[in-house]
């Protein structure tokens, strides 16, 4: 059986420490390509507490911002080796503690445009600095953003969340621990231990602890998890069925504030119907990861969990949204049940979060590459980030990042009601995979991206490598692709942000989270939106459920017809027309459509191809009228 020891060892560097990153910069490089001086439009006069919202109507900017008025025509960039090798020491970041490195000078902004963006960078370090105190950060729904106090409890407003906060950490601990040790068993289970984990969860609630067992789980894991992160019926059977006997032994996570999530809802009462089918007690091998916080605590998943004697609860805080979550139990348990040293995890988040607070911008990583985003996409999202990871382990990144950056830029409207339309697209694969996927276009198809490369130094654990042929591994091969890579996008002006990491580690990996965390809301700062809501998936779930509601309405109406004798098969503006929805022809053809090629409408006339002429009605008469 794996140690439990270091799933959540203690860290003396756990404490933050105050940390620069960085020594003196070396001569200025003299600028090579320079550009007129830019004239930005004045900051309104903020508040004490500068987070403070006022709500004004939404309007149009007067200015078209796509047509990039903010910023002069760039110049090319520097090709110069010897400018290039000045350029890549003056602003080459470095984290000695956590090993970590930040390279921007493939970026092409200018010293002039660094001097223009510091009264931004300045007012963005004095909002992270209140919502670090407890303003009210999301004026939208009325909250404080307290991710960053789950690595440094001290931060927190008040002793109550404080106490919380160790009372949450101390819980997922002990609880891994003792069902690792064997300490706690499934209830029927002829090895006596658990052996696997589903969590069930959707979003913010999956892709980081997804992206964490991705890169950091053992080979062998003490539990080895499955994720069912969608409400696709096949995908549900495909989890459960590889799951097979072991279903006995597997441990059930249930991540959701309130339950109600639809996907998450819908999983769980999947998972709870192959749990009776296989003559399993389903709320003794239960857990649940969410509705425990003060705002949560009469929850549906809450009160659920309580009703049916589920084996555990643990807090998911109001304070802390879906995608900033993994610091929280909604990452650390997962984690800790894999054998990651979630203390370490930790650790290394807050000792990026320390030195993200430094107001230095030279020497702050997340506010390098905040700056680095808005010179590439013209502070407008004018291009994508193409994220580039040289590590099988941390292929999901790019799928983290992807909700991390668009579900906190992609706005409407920015603070003051101005209609935006901000974002910043995300995608990736991995090197050198890429190699033979996209680079192609990226080399030299449109110029619509910038790119970031994550490079880890150590290949393999020492003692461990071996040379293909002489003087090179296979580790180097990938050393060279990405370096390769990197160099051919530059030489055709396509810019790129590196980071490097020495290796794949709980510490490494709980800062890199933290240093895109910051950069995120450093950025949101910059171009004044609110990066901590997403009014759009709100606006999607609204409409799901009122497609939903049309498709009750259909099945009432012909269930009706299929009642009648004869049956009264029914054409599509005979159903619209019924439903009283002549407007929504086009989604009760889709809906019967679906319906139809899951054997719950016939088709009696026509073909789906042509939908004028169907008609179609039920298989089977309902007299209960369970629709209506």
């Amino acid at each position: 059986m794996a140690s439990v020891s270091g799933i959540c060892s203690s860290s003396s560097s756990f404490k933050p420490k105050h940390f620069t990153g960085r020594s003196s910069p070396s001569s200025a490089l003299t600028p090579t390509f320079r550009v007129d001086s830019l004239t930005f439009p004045a900051r309104p006069k903020s508040a004490d507490r500068i987070l403070t919202f006022t709500p004004s109507v939404a309007r149009e900017v007067s200015e078209d911002l796509s047509k990039n008025d903010l910023f002069p025509q760039k110049k090319g960039l520097e090709k110069d080796p010897g400018a290039l090798w000045s350029r890549y020491v003056d602003w080459l970041y470095q984290h000695k503690e956590l090993g970590l490195f930040l390279d921007v000078s493939r970026i092409g902004f200018t010293d002039e445009f660094v001097e223009e963006m510091e009264p931004k960078f300045q007012a963005a370090f004095r909002a992270m600095q209140e919502l670090e105190k407890g303003a009210i950060a999301n004026p939208d729904e009325g909250r404080m953003v307290g991710h960053y106090w789950l690595r440094n409890y001290k931060l927190a407003p008040n002793q109550f969340l404080r106490s919380q906060i160790n009372n949450a950490l101390d819980a997922v601990c002990k609880f891994a621990e003792d069902v690792v040790s064997g300490k706690i068993k499934p209830p029927s289970s002829p090895e006596g231990r658990f052996t696997h984990i589903l969590s069930v969860g959707i979003g913010g609630s999956a892709l980081g602890p997804q992206f964490v067992a991705e890169a950091l789980a053992p080979d062998n894991p003490p539990l080895k998890i499955r994720f069912i992160d969608n409400t696709d019926p096949a995908g549900i059977d495909h989890q459960i069925a590889q799951l097979g006997p072991e279903l006995a032994s597997t441990l059930v996570i249930v991540i959701s504030k309130s339950g109600g999530t639809p996907e998450t809802r819908n999983g769980l009462l999947e998972v709870q119907k192959a749990f009776r089918e296989a003559g399993l007690n389903f709320a003794k091998q239960v857990l649940t990861s969410g509705g425990v916080a003060i705002t949560q605590e009469n929850s549906l998943l809450d009160n659920t969990a309580r009703i049916e004697g589920w084996l555990a609860r643990f807090p998911m805080f109001d304070w802390v949204g879906g995608r900033t979550s993994e610091m929280s139990a909604v990452g650390l348990l997962p984690a800790a049940l894999q054998g990651i040293d979630v203390r370490e995890m930790l650790a290394g988040a807050s000792l990026m979060d320390e030195a993200n607070r430094t107001t230095v911008v030279r020497n702050n990583p997340a506010a390098l590459l905040a700056l680095c985003w808005y010179w590439a996409s013209d502070g407008v999202g004018s291009k994508d980030m193409v994220v580039l990871p040289y590590k099988d382990s941390l292929l999901l990144f790019s799928r983290y990042l992807q909700q991390l950056v668009m579900e906190s830029l992609g706005k409407e409207f920015d603070l003051d009601g101005n209609r935006v339309n901000q974002g910043l697209t995300v995608y990736g694969n991995k090197g050198s995979t890429d190699q033979h996927a996209y680079i192609q276009q990226l080399r030299e198809g449109v110029h619509n991206f910038f790119a970031t490369f994550i490079e880890v130094l150590r290949d393999r654990p020492p003692g461990h490598d071996w040379e293909l042929e002489p003087g090179v591994t296979c580790g180097d091969y990938l050393f060279g692709m990405l370096q390769g890579t990197r160099s051919a996008l530059y030489a055709n002006d396509r810019e790129s942000i590196t980071v490097t990491v020495q290796e794949v580690t709980p510490r490494s990996v709980g800062a890199m989270i933290a240093l895109y965390e910051r950069a995120v809301g450093i950025y949101a700062s910059l171009v004044k939106i609110n990066a901590y809501h997403q009014p759009g998936v709100e606006a999607g779930k609204k409409a799901a459920g009122e497609v939903l509601a049309l498709q009750k309405r259909v099945l009432a109406v012909l269930n009706e017809a299929s009642c009648k004798e004869p049956v009264e098969p029914l054409t599509l503006d005979e159903v619209a027309d019924r439903c009283h929805a002549p407007e929504d022809i086009e989604m009760i053809y889709k809906i019967i459509a679906h319906m139809a090629a899951n054997d719950r409408a016939l088709i009696a006339e026509g073909s789906c191809g042509s939908p004028r002429s169907i008609k179609v009605f039920l298989g089977e008469c309902n007299v209960d009228d369970l629709y209506a």
